[in-house]
């Protein structure tokens, strides 16, 4: 399996993305700014991945990482990246296949998941979670004219696309980065797509204000990992390919990120002091935190509300 790496700066990115920081949006979309796409590679058989960032580049952020998958009736696509990729996304995908691409999955709302969905023509279809679908509604990329590039597929709890060697599984689990996060299976082939369920060894981006939840996330992991057995390869939403152990770990890491914030929160610590006082990270070598301080604030927010 090919592995690319994913630095501060790419998931940098992926806050901007979303509207943190709108100034650094403009930035990456500015005519003449974008970095390059680097050039899609393959998982196995007839599934390929466009990659968030340069592999000679890393700093170069362009989003999340697309799905390829090339059936008998035409490519599957999953997730977009930012707003002006299309065009070379679709050179990518011609570069491996003379099929068009029929069908666009995104995982979730976000600018760097969906950000090019307005390249693809009418005849494309579009599916996402109904969650989903009522977040990018709030979005200013799908207002006005630009509402006929809203997916008009959606689904509660679980989707098949296609039939055998060519079946895409769609599964809803619950709230966790969203509260429409999609999870992509390709049977054949023992492939799992996270989006950013699972982007990154690191604390997740929690996005309260379209659903997400760090109190529910160890749960609705659990329940993907336990319904979710012959896997094999796990594409994560920002990162390089991964296994099922990793995700299993994913899980136990925000199952003890949650501890930690819940007893500081309990012995009335803020959230800076819960941040500087993890017990618990030791347990997880190869993982950063550098977005632990952000998911704390956002379980506390959770735990105050509630």
């Amino acid at each position: 399996m090919v592995r690319c790496t994913v630095d501060r700066a790419c998931v940098l990115g992926t806050v901007v993305a979303v509207g943190s920081l709108a100034i650094g949006v403009a930035a990456f979309q500015a005519p003449g700014q974008r970095a390059p796409l680097p050039a899609i590679e393959k998982v196995k058989d007839n599934l390929y991945v466009i990659f968030g960032s340069d592999a000679t580049d890393r700093p170069k952020f362009t989003g999340g990482n697309v799905g390829v998958f090339v059936t008998d009736a035409g490519v599957v696509l999953v997730d977009t990246k930012l707003a002006g990729y299309g065009p070379e996304i679709l050179a990518q995908v011609k570069s491996v296949t003379s099929k068009p691409v029929t069908t666009v999955v995104n995982t979730h709302t976000h600018g760097d998941h969906t950000g090019s969905n307005e390249a693809f023509p009418a005849s494309v279809e579009f599916i996402v979670h109904e969650n989903t679908k009522t977040n990018m509604e709030r979005m200013d990329a799908f207002k006005g004219d630009k509402a006929k590039f809203l997916p008009k597929r959606t689904y509660k709890d679980k989707l098949s696309i296609g039939s055998g060697k060519d079946r895409v599984d769609l599964y809803y689990f619950g709230v966790g980065h969203t509260n429409g996060d999609t999870f992509v299976v390709y049977p054949a082939l023992r492939t799992l797509q996270t989006g950013d369920m699972f982007a990154w060894l690191d604390a997740p981006f929690l996005d309260r204000s379209n659903g997400g939840s760090g109190v529910e996330m160890p749960n609705t992991l659990s329940k993907a990992i336990a319904a979710l057995k012959d896997i094999e390869t796990v594409i994560p939403g920002h990162s390089p390919l991964m296994t099922l152990k990793e995700l299993r770990e994913f899980q136990r890491f925000n199952a003890d990120l949650l501890s930690d914030a819940r007893a500081a929160f309990k012995a009335g610590k803020s959230s800076e002091q819960a941040a500087a006082s993890l017990t618990f990270m030791s347990k997880y070598p190869g993982y950063k935190s550098d977005r632990v301080k952000a998911a704390i604030d956002a379980i506390y927010d959770e735990l105050k509300a509630k």
